[in-house]
């Protein structure tokens, strides 16, 4: 009886601990591109041409015009691809960019400047992701919503960024 007692003790135990994992699973359809509407603030999971998810987002505190330089504040605009996941991220989990490019560098180094990088999609500081644009070039969403794309977004899905 006391055993039985321990082993219910310790499936409860762990089935709880499993519940806060920041670590989702995803089984749904592939998600083959993402699409950033930087004017909208919002990010849309597509696989070909149906969207699967769609989210608010929070973008670089400048957020008009392509990222040129380092600590311009701007979120880069035009085709990526999504270069590694970071579960270690500081905000939460985040999803690298493939930004700079070779044009990116091409043009920074012509001005004599650098192009910055360290872009990601990735949750926020806290828990309510709001239209003010806060990042340092990034795509913010909640960690919650975050835990979720970082689910279904794959390395080597490509970005598009628009305008």
């Amino acid at each position: 009886m006391h055993f039985i007692r321990v082993l219910t003790i310790l499936v409860v135990v762990f089935g709880l601990a499993g519940c806060g994992s920041k670590f989702k699973r995803y089984n749904g359809p592939e998600v083959t591109q993402v699409q950033v509407h930087k004017a909208d603030r919002k990010m849309y999971l597509f696989h070909h041409d149906k969207v699967l998810k769609s989210y608010d987002i929070a973008l670089g505190f400048a957020p008009e015009g392509h990222k040129q330089f380092e600590g311009d504040g701007k979120t880069p605009e035009g085709q990526y691809f999504i270069s590694h996941k970071n579960p270690d991220s500081k905000f939460h989990l985040s999803l690298g960019i493939s930004y700079p490019n070779a044009t990116d560098i091409a043009f920074a180094e012509s001005q004599g400047k650098s192009p910055g990088g360290d872009i990601f999609i990735h949750g926020g500081p806290n828990e309510r992701v709001s239209r003010r644009d806060w990042t340092w070039g990034c795509i913010a969403l909640t960690d919650k919503e975050m835990e979720r794309v970082y689910s279904m977004v794959k390395p080597g899905t490509p970005i598009f960024i628009l305008p």
